[in-house]
């Protein structure tokens, strides 16, 4: 796959270093997501100024369920492989789980309630743009407003990111994790 934008090469502008240095690991070049952003300074400002990338009130296992599960049915392979790649092992996301990530329903054996409820509500909005009444109760019931509203925002901005990653055609990363496809 060719991109169709090309990324920043090194050496960046001053400014665009300073947000890998903030963003990227030590010792990992930058995303060729966020190369490729950058090349275009407003929409990286953009990106990065609602990007979500900060400690917000989901514990970060529950965050990378709910990023793990809309880049999988966004069919976003590209971030679901940094993703898995940085995040599975550290969150204690075992093999199976993520598997049924990208391949099971809610209702896969491998997941606590609260988890399911995450899942649900992820299928939910990427299905119907829309939470139903009786899963926003049994979420509302689970989860804070702020962590509820969070999952929603979560959705929104990944499926934005793999509008960029499907639509820029970016290569994975070599590091990256294969996306399952469902049987």
């Amino acid at each position: 796959m060719t991109p169709r934008v090309a990324p920043l090469s090194a050496p960046y502008p001053e400014a665009v270093q300073a947000a890998f240095d903030r963003i990227m690991p030590s010792g990992v070049e930058p995303l060729v997501l966020f190369r490729t952003l950058a090349s275009v300074p407003r929409v990286w400002e953009k990106f990065r100024a609602g990007s979500l990338l900060d400690k917000g009130p989901l514990d970060l296992r529950q965050r990378e369920i709910v990023i793990d599960r809309i880049c999988a049915r966004c069919g976003c392979a590209y971030e679901w492989g940094v993703h898995v790649a940085f995040f599975a092992k550290r969150v204690a996301l075992s093999e199976a789980q993520i598997q049924a990530l990208a391949t099971d329903s809610a209702e896969a054996p491998v997941w606590s309630e609260a988890e399911r409820l995450l899942i649900r509500a992820v299928d939910a909005l990427h299905d119907t743009i829309d939470i139903p009444d009786a899963l926003w109760r049994a979420l509302a019931a689970a989860f804070s407003r702020e962590q509820i509203l969070e999952v929603i925002a979560l959705c929104g901005f990944y499926r934005t990111v793999a509008y960029y990653c499907r639509a820029l055609r970016l290569p994975a990363e070599t590091y990256g994790a294969a996306l399952p496809h469902a049987a």
